[in-house]
């Protein structure tokens, strides 16, 4: 009894932090479909530069910060403004649950990613594009990429 017991204990324990990785193609097509090329500006090479320095195309990433919020999903989208995670205070901007933000299906992360960067400072909301992305050449991100 205790033996299956264990067993199911790590099975579980396994698959809530198994990683779900999106191919950086499969991401610049969804992105596409959702016509985020040029949307507030930013190209398609901007989008998959930011989700590889956020999360390295990590769907189910999730971060502890400093101050207590959590970032979520591909784009690490912070729960203090723009989800609600019943852990710490948020502003719930994009009116989502933050465990919404681990599944790019429901197309939340990308919904949420438009409200952010249509507000003040666009893509330069993110530290990590504004550091490794912003003002560099990026068309190699989509490099071998059909979007058609």
């Amino acid at each position: 009894m205790r033996r299956a017991l264990f067993i199911t204990l790590v099975s579980c324990l396994i698959t809530i932090h198994q990683t779900r990785l999106i191919n950086r193609c499969d991401l610049a097509k969804l992105l596409h479909q959702e016509e985020m090329d040029g949307f507030e500006g930013y190209s398609l090479s901007d989008w998959l530069c930011l989700a590889f320095v956020e999360s390295s195309f990590n769907i189910s990433k999730v971060n502890e910060n400093v101050d207590g919020s959590f970032d979520y999903g591909i784009f690490q989208i912070n729960s203090h403004y723009w989800c609600n995670d019943h852990q710490s205070h948020s502003e719930n901007i994009c009116h989502l649950e933050c465990q919404e933000l681990l599944n790019l299906n429901r197309l939340s992360t990308i919904h949420c990613a438009r409200k952010i960067v249509s507000a003040t400072g666009g893509l330069k909301n993110w530290v990590g594009w504004k550091m490794h992305c912003s003002g560099r050449p990026l068309s190699y991100w989509i490099t071998g990429c059909h979007l058609g």
